[in-house]
């Protein structure tokens, strides 16, 4: 069963058609991990909140011919994807395009199992129109859903100098903050992503040049953040989805950088509904690593609803 989310902003846009699914290609991390946190049962209902290209789901659905699964994602590429790829379980599956933080259960509609897998797919950092990476000449776009009008290139223009190095400290992480934004300011208008790692490059320390990262990439996670209100809507998630779950269903969220992991951690610690599973999150094992270098900083936290049906908040 196909159904999309009936918020005109998020809809697919029928006067184009979705990219090509075909090349869409993303490796669940740390899939045996999540099959298990999330604890799977007979006849039971699950959700997955970042669908993809459908890897975890794939695992999910052939775990029980019976079980039924809601696949959410914000990017119409990897809803493609993922209904091409989990097309043998058409009649257990309904498909959103949406953010997670837009979708709304129907009133009576509960689940065994929440997954969110937070991490940018291979294909979104590979494909270079997309341009979430400095390694293509690409827009300053960024956007996971192409819907929205916000792109990294209305953000690296328009914020004043301030706002700019603030967000490149706090999403990015990056100390050197205001001298990229100061930089960046002076260097207006700037389009594309070479043309914005070239002025980070040529305006840091020749130290800075040869560390272990690109000097770029702190600011280019930055904006991906800010583009995208990553951390607003995992707050969201974390806030809502509780209330989403059947007692003692399962929360299963990974995550790919520390910003992230503090709220989930965080988030899981402080809600009333949920009992922490995992007390420390749960990391790729050396094999994993070896044959999909991204899965290295990914970390899986659980959490489990509360039993006591009757409590709610």
């Amino acid at each position: 069963m196909y159904i999309f989310s009936n918020n005109p902003l998020l809809m697919p846009d029928h006067h184009s058609s979705p990219p090509e699914s075909k090349t869409f290609f993303h490796v669940p991390v740390l899939l045996q991990e999540a099959i298990a946190g999330l604890a799977l049962k007979p006849g039971g209902r699950y959700l997955d909140a970042t669908v993809g290209g459908g890897g975890h789901s794939f695992e999910i659905l052939r775990s029980h011919p019976d079980i039924q699964l809601v696949a959410l994602d914000q990017d119409r590429q990897a809803i493609a994807a993922a209904q091409e790829r989990l097309a043998e379980y058409g009649d257990r599956t309904e498909f959103h395009h949406c953010n997670f933080s837009n979708y709304a259960p129907q009133a009576d509609e509960k689940f065994d199992g929440i997954l969110a897998d937070l991490g940018v797919s291979s294909v979104q950092f590979d494909q270079a129109d997309r341009g979430f990476s400095f390694r293509h000449e690409a827009p300053l776009d960024m956007r996971m859903n192409d819907q929205q009008s916000l792109t990294a290139a209305d953000v690296i223009n328009h914020e004043d100098e301030k706002q700019l190095a603030d967000l490149i400290y706090t999403y990015g992480e990056e100390r050197l903050s205001r001298r990229i934004a100061r930089n960046i300011v002076q260097a207006r208008p700037i389009q594309t992503t070479k043309e914005l790692a070239d002025v980070i490059w040529k305006n840091v320390p020749n130290s800075y040049r040869h560390g272990r990262i690109h000097p770029a990439t702190r600011t280019f996670q930055a904006l991906r953040i800010a583009v995208n209100r990553e951390l607003d809507v995992l707050e969201s998630l974390i806030r809502q989805s509780p209330h989403w779950l059947n007692p003692k269903g399962r929360l299963v969220i990974i995550s790919f950088h520390s910003l992230e992991d503090r709220i989930v951690k965080f988030g899981f610690r402080e809600h009333p509904l949920l009992t922490v599973v995992t007390k420390k999150p749960m990391i790729s094992q050396e094999q994993e690593t070896r044959e999909n270098p991204r899965a290295r900083s990914a970390k899986l936290r659980v959490a489990e609803r509360s039993p006591d049906t009757e409590q709610e908040f």
